[in-house]
Parts: structure tokens; C-alpha cells; sequence
């Protein structure tokens, strides 16, 4: 009997919308089965566009993934809670539970003005998670169930 659980992740950003779906897509592609993987925000809005290119650029599929609010997570276990944003860092309530909060500061690339830039800065998130995540899965291979 395998006595191996799936590692549960929440991923919080303001809007839901670039950074943590990106992030979100990330871990599901980097972890594979051994993550359940969730993304929420403060607010919800919608998946941007971008965040959706720079994905496809990687073979990653983001679009059935839609905004959230942490809300609907509340009560719910999880092992690691991530911010990706120093606002959700600031304004996200705690979460009640035992779990490990992280926090890794990245820009709004949507807040860059110009498509090429914007593309740019997206990517530039998009590479900066990757690297975040290669080292959260090495570190967090496994987790056995109680």
C-alpha cells in the first residue's frame, strides 16, 4: 500500500489573474501527481490573456483555469500557502490551519505599459516561478500520510 499523499498547495495573488495562475500551471507541470495545486486571490477577476501566452509558449495549457477568491479555500488543509505578490503577502488574511507559508516577491507584469514589454514581463515572471518551483519540488518531494 502506498502510504504517499499528494502534497496540497494554495497559491495567492491579488487578482488571480497573472502571476499566481501562472504559478498554479507550473507546479501542476513541474510536480505532476504529486501535487493537488490550487490558485486564488483577494479579488477575482480573470485569467489574463498573457499569462496565458507565456504558458502556451511552454506546451502548458492554463485556460480551463479560472479566477478564485481565497474565500472558498478557507477550512480547507493545505501544506504550503504561497504568495507570489507582496499585496497578497500583506492583505490575505491568515488561513486558519497548520501549513507552511511562503512568500516570493514578483512584479505585475500586467502593469507594464506596451505590448512588447508586457510580453516581456511576463515571461520574465513566468522564468523567476519556474526557477521558485524547480526548488520547491526538489526540496518537497514527498509527503507521507499520517
Amino acid at each position: 500500500m502506498n502510504d504517499i499523499r499528494k502534497k496540497r498547495v494554495l497559491i495567492l495573488c491579488t487578482a488571480n489573474s497573472a502571476r499566481s495562475q501562472m504559478a498554479e500551471g507550473i507546479l501542476r507541470w513541474l510536480g505532476g501527481d504529486r501535487y493537488e495545486v490550487f490558485s486564488a486571490g483577494t479579488k477575482a477577476t480573470r485569467v489574463n490573456p498573457f499569462a496565458i501566452r507565456v504558458m502556451d509558449e511552454l506546451g502548458v495549457d492554463i485556460r480551463s483555469q479560472y479566477s478564485k477568491t481565497y474565500e472558498q479555500f478557507i477550512g480547507q488543509p493545505f501544506d504550503a500557502v504561497i504568495t507570489v505578490c507582496d499585496d497578497a503577502a500583506e492583505t490575505c488574511p491568515f488561513l486558519p490551519g497548520r501549513y507552511h507559508r511562503i512568500h516570493w516577491s514578483f512584479p505585475d507584469p500586467a502593469a507594464v505599459e506596451g505590448d512588447d514589454a508586457k510580453l516581456q514581463a511576463f515571461r520574465d515572471v513566468r522564468d523567476g516561478l519556474i526557477e521558485k518551483f524547480k526548488e520547491f519540488v526538489r526540496t518537497n518531494q514527498e509527503v507521507s500520510s499520517a
